[in-house]
């Protein structure tokens, strides 16, 4: 009797990971995010055009000394905040894709939050949708991970040079120091999405077989 009454005992008690009010809250929390990193991201691009711009500059570190050190210390700088009323053609132009660049980057993290979160809201994950959808913003993250700072060194770098930053005057040979700092997180980040996007394939093929067999 105590075995028959323990099998008839429903199996409805698992708790959920994530409720359908938490996933409606997810989604509606990265639609609102989408709408404001974006309103942020084009007002800086417009500020690149309009100016002035306040940017941290590369400098080359074997000219740029620091003195007036105590304890007979000695350093160098590798950076400077300046601020440039006009940013000139070129990298206007170039810092402006860096940001778009970025800011997309952001919208497909954004975008995989809300397809998670409507996915586990329907409890419907594996779908040629999310295979299709996590493939491409882990391809679009790889690329802004690559092109992003490439760029960004570019424009900061000319920058430097354009107001003899580095002890040089404008119009002398240009040398391309790669100063910027290349994060490599995007790039992994986005790589491990494709992955992740073969998974959600081999899901959505295991729950076809398993739906073939009910």
């Amino acid at each position: 009797m105590k075995l028959a009454k323990d099998t008839a005992r429903p199996q409805n008690d698992e708790k959920k990971i994530v409720s359908r009010t938490d996933a409606v809250f997810l989604m509606i929390a990265s639609a609102a995010a989408a709408v404001l990193t974006t309103f942020m991201s084009v007002k800086g691009i417009v500020g690149y055009f309009t100016g002035p711009v306040t940017l941290e500059l590369p400098l080359a570190t074997r000219n740029q000394t620091a003195g007036g050190l105590e304890l007979e210390s000695t350093g160098h700088y590798t950076t400077l905040e300046a601020t440039i009323p006009d940013l000139p053609s070129g990298p206007d132009e170039l810092l402006s894709w860096v940001a778009a660049l970025n800011q997309i980057g952001v919208l497909a993290i954004l975008t995989l939050v809300f397809l998670l979160a409507y996915r586990l809201r329907s409890a419907v994950l594996f779908t040629a949708g999310s295979v299709w959808i996590v493939g491409v913003c882990g391809a679009i993250l790889a690329l802004v991970g690559t092109v992003g700072p490439i760029l960004d060194g570019l424009a900061l770098n000319r920058l430097a040079e354009m107001i003899a930053a580095n002890g040089r005057t404008p119009g002398e040979s240009y040398v391309f120091y790669f100063s910027a700092q290349f994060n490599v997180g995007p790039l992994m980040l986005g790589l491990v999405l494709v992955l992740v996007a073969g998974v959600f394939q081999y899901g959505r093929r295991l729950q076809k077989d398993t739906e073939g067999l009910v």
